[in-house]
């Protein structure tokens, strides 16, 4: 079984940047691809973005693709999201999960309890 711990959110005023965490333990996360994904109150939970088992694939929502990047820790036990010129729309809890490259909630078997991230304008 595979635990996920997210870390790293906050308040931040709109344009600021904020780095997620998402520590594994339990089983190793390094033969699954990544996902970070967000939910706003009253919202269903939405993609944002996506890196494979190796690294070498990535993919972003549309919202966020070039200003959020994904990456996974050189001890593959964990993963990051970097979080540039933040807009007051991304105020949500920011969810990991573990499973297959996809976009779709569906494709990830574990998850973390998530973190909340404020974006005041």
């Amino acid at each position: 079984q595979v635990q996920l711990v997210e870390s790293g959110g906050g308040l931040v005023q709109a344009g600021g940047s904020l780095r997620l965490s998402c520590a594994a333990s339990g089983r190793t996360i390094s033969t699954y691809a990544m996902g970070w994904f967000r939910q706003a109150p009253g919202k269903e939970r939405e993609y944002v973005a996506t890196i494979s088992y190796s690294g070498g694939r990535t993919d972003y929502a549309d919202s966020v693709r070039g200003r959020f990047t994904i990456s996974r820790g050189s001890a593959k036990n964990t993963v990051y999201l970097q979080m540039n010129s933040l807009k007051p729309e991304g105020t949500a809890g920011y969810y990991c999960a573990a499973g297959n490259y996809g976009m779709g909630l569906r494709e990830y078997y574990h998850w973390g309890q998530g973190t909340q991230v404020t974006v005041s304008s």
